[in-house]
């Protein structure tokens, strides 16, 4: 279902432009994360020498407000910008894990039809002898004899060639766990900085509504 989902044309036209739109908004998350670092640093040093100076409340508390403003500006830039990049990162790691299981099932097919031609040539050789045992005319003789050997020398092809393909079956197998396994730890960090973004966030929210208050 997916896979078809993902063949729309309209995808492919919009791969043209998801790296410029990507790389545009990773630019603008850096910069209003520097700029938010910035402001923090800069009311953080105004917040110091304005409490040791011991002005009056009305403007310490317009510095504590800026202050408040700039750190959830650099909480919310961070981690939109980290974010961001688990996105796409996931997105890499999907994108590998279909491909894997697409060239799994190719493989699997390619196996199974082997196993088949094998089977069939096998029988076809067992046939072939079974109808050699009770005749000895010279020229027939040699003549399912060249037979024989050609099938065999099929069947050892094919043998050859359903070991190759199960190599490579396997190989992909392997590679296709090992991007599922890849996959669940990096969900499992997601989850866990979604967790921790919603503690941060609900403690931004209790400061402001004490501000507020």
């Amino acid at each position: 279902r997916w896979q078809k989902i993902f063949m729309f044309p309209l995808w492919s036209k919009m791969a043209v432009f998801w790296n410029k739109m990507f790389l545009t908004i990773i630019v603008l998350l850096i910069v209003l994360f520097l700029d938010a670092v910035r402001e923090v640093r800069k009311y953080s040093s105004v917040h110091v020498n304005e409490k040791a100076a011991n002005v009056n409340s009305s403007a310490f508390d317009h510095i504590q407000m800026k202050l408040f403003r700039s750190q959830r500006n650099l909480y919310l830039s961070g981690f939109s910008l980290f974010l961001w990049l688990v996105l796409r990162r996931t997105v890499t790691l999907l994108t590998q894990l279909a491909k894997e299981m697409a060239s799994h099932a190719a493989l699997e097919t390619q196996v199974n039809d082997a196993t088949e031609a094998a089977k069939k040539y096998m029988a076809e050789n067992e046939r072939l002898q079974e109808a050699l045992s009770g005749k000895g005319d010279g020229k027939k003789k040699e003549s399912t004899d060249a037979t024989e050997e050609k099938l065999k020398e099929e069947v050892e092809h094919l043998k050859a060639e359903l070991q190759k393909t199960s190599l490579a079956f396997h190989k992909a197998k392997t590679e296709v766990a090992a991007v599922k396994k890849q996959s669940e730890g990096l969900r499992r960090e997601y989850d866990h900085l979604m967790k921790e973004f919603e503690q941060l966030q609900q403690s931004l929210n209790k400061t402001e509504d004490k501000k507020d208050l």
